[in-house]
Order: C-alpha cells, then structure tokens, then sequence
C-alpha cells in the first residue's frame, strides 16, 4: 500500500455531544445543530497514555514489555454555552425548565444524583482542502468544571472527558480522516 501525501492539520473545529446509545451512529444523526456542545476556544486536545511494565534481569540479557493500561483523554475549552451544555458536563446536573418564566435552571451536586451517562463526543475538523479530520469518544466529563466570570474576557468552560472503551475490542479513540482522491 502506497503512503500517500501526509496533510498539514490547520485550525480547530467544532465539538459535538450527545448521550451513547452502544453504537456510534452516521455522521449526519451526530453533526446536527441539536448536538453541537457550543463553539470552542483553545482547540481541541486529545491525549492517548499507555502504560507498560516491564520485566527484565539485572545484566539485561532477558528482558518482556506487556501494556498494562490506556488513557484516552479529549480536551476543550467551550465558549458558547447555557445550563443545557452543563447539564451534558456534569454527572449530577439536573436541568428543568419553565417556560412560563422563560428559565432554566440547573442543579448541581448530590453524589445520589449520579446520572451514569456516558456521551459521545466527536471533535470535528473541516478542512476543504485537505478533506475532514473526526475524532470520536465514548465517555464523560470527569474533570468537573470552572466559570471565571471576568469583565474582560468571555468565560469558557474547560471538559475533559476520560474515554472508556466504546466496543468489543476495548477501542478508546475512533479516529476517521477522508483520504486523497
């Protein structure tokens, strides 16, 4: 198999989130408007950590490496946010709205609120050029969360989200990028 040109990856994208349902479905069901988590700032970073042991004599002649772990970590700052978006980024959060008072309100906290979910978020990289970059996880934001309210500068929320594995291979990370013609 020949290698073809290698891309020069330029610029963010967009983040989308939306509760796991055991398959990862079409890029059309996940890349709607209604799953957008909220534009980013800062990018976005994905971190992929194996660790190893390792066995091996003290003179070096005999020695065996087995991968014992992996963490998968997608990180992002969001800029575009409401309760919705917390909702999505805390296990504990719970949203009700009344549309009567035009509110939304968000309750934060309560170990016995667990809610369990896992989501899927995809990071998507739109490059007409070069062609789209995707970057899927299953998992939940395990970082919490903080709000600087500056009056300077917009606030962004910064989520983590610790991948767990998605199928039956123990995949933590489906990437998916177009190919040259």
């Amino acid at each position: 198999m020949a290698d073809e040109t290698k891309k020069i990856v330029l610029g963010s994208g967009k983040l989308y989130c939306t509760v796991f349902s055991g398959t990862i479905p079409e890029d059309s069901t996940i890349e709607t408007d209604a799953n957008l988590l909220g534009y980013i700032q800062g990018g976005a970073t994905l971190t992929y950590t194996p660790t190893f042991y390792e066995a091996k004599d003290d003179l070096g002649f005999v020695y065996k490496k087995i991968l014992t772990e992996e963490e998968a970590v997608l990180k992002s700052g969001i800029m575009t946010w409401n309760g919705n978006t917390l909702g999505r980024l805390c296990s504990t959060a719970r949203v009700t709205e009344d549309s009567s008072k035009k509110k939304r309100t968000v309750k934060i906290g309560g170990a016995g609120n667990y809610d369990g979910k896992r989501y899927l978020i995809r990071f998507v990289h739109d490059d007409p050029q070069d062609g789209t970059i995707r970057v899927s996880v299953v998992g939940s934001n395990e970082a919490g969360f903080e709000m600087a309210f500056a009056k300077d500068k917009e606030t962004v929320i910064n989520a983590e989200f610790k991948a767990q594995p998605h199928d039956t291979e123990g995949t933590l990370i489906l990437y998916e990028e177009d190919m040259a013609a």
